[in-house]
């Protein structure tokens, strides 16, 4: 059974960095799209970036271009979401996703990870 848990989130003030973790298990991954996703209060949920396990390849929303980084780390089975330069809106719940054969855009992934909250103070 595929499992994804997401760790890291916590409170930062605007400005500062964090480094989302999102660890997987249950299956080899080197044919999924690892995405991430954040939900804000009130809002739908987003998507923020995705890397290819096998490949390395990754893209990233707009909004996030240039602060946000994704990697993965094969040894470790874990994929994650340096985020820097923090902004207020970037205050969420970020979630972890694995799909498929999905392209690094999609957001019909196939598994979700419990996420993890992201606060961001002035």
């Amino acid at each position: 059974q595929v499992q994804l848990v997401e760790s890291g989130g916590g409170l930062v003030q605007a400005g500062g960095s964090l480094r989302l973790s999102c660890a997987a298990s249950g299956r080899a991954f080197s044919s999924y799209t690892m995405g991430w996703f954040r939900q804000a209060p009130g809002k739908e949920r987003e998507f923020v970036g995705s890397i290819l396990w096998s490949g390395g390849s990754n893209a990233y929303a707009d909004s996030v271009k240039g602060r946000f980084t994704i990697s993965r780390d094969n040894d470790k089975n874990t994929v994650y979401l340096q985020m820097n330069s923090l902004k207020l809106e970037d205050t969420a719940v970020y979630y972890c996703a694995a799909g498929i054969y999905k392209s690094l855009r999609s957001r019909s992934m196939d598994y979700w990870g419990k996420g993890t909250l992201v606060t961001v103070s002035s």
